[in-house]
């Protein structure tokens, strides 16, 4: 059976596809499926809703990457518990609420939600090497 936090990883990969998915929507949205489907030698203007969800996907693939090396710490040195558990459904938490966080500006929250998932993962990491 797969433990909790390599079901979250899983899980966060979808969740990455979706926020790519809901990124090249509103793309399309402000500046057509030609120009999205194009070499996008020009860059022209888009919604702030779009620069917003294209800039959660970036910020999305930054945590991802540190996620899963918690993940496989965890995972590959048998150190899962409760604890690792719990920070796992935390970040992909913290995760699919910073998507409307950041898409609808909720400032200060935004970087409340995106600072939970990070320390999340750094005590992931912290417990799989102690």
């Amino acid at each position: 059976m797969m433990g909790a936090e390599l079901t979250a990883l899983g899980l966060a990969a979808f969740l990455q596809a979706l926020q790519i998915g809901l990124a090249g929507w509103s793309m399309n949205r402000d500046v057509g499926v030609a120009w999205n489907a194009g070499p996008r030698d020009t860059a022209p203007e888009m919604s702030a809703l779009t620069g917003r969800l294209r800039r959660a996907v970036d910020n999305h693939f930054q945590g991802l990457v540190l996620f899963a090396i918690a993940v496989l710490l965890v995972t590959l040195g048998g150190q899962g518990n409760a604890l690792t558990a719990g920070c796992a459904w935390v970040y992909l938490l913290a995760r699919a609420l910073y998507v409307p966080a950041y898409a609808f500006g909720w400032s200060p929250w935004r970087s409340l939600i995106w600072a939970a998932g990070f320390a999340a993962t750094m005590l992931m990491i912290l417990a799989a090497l102690i």
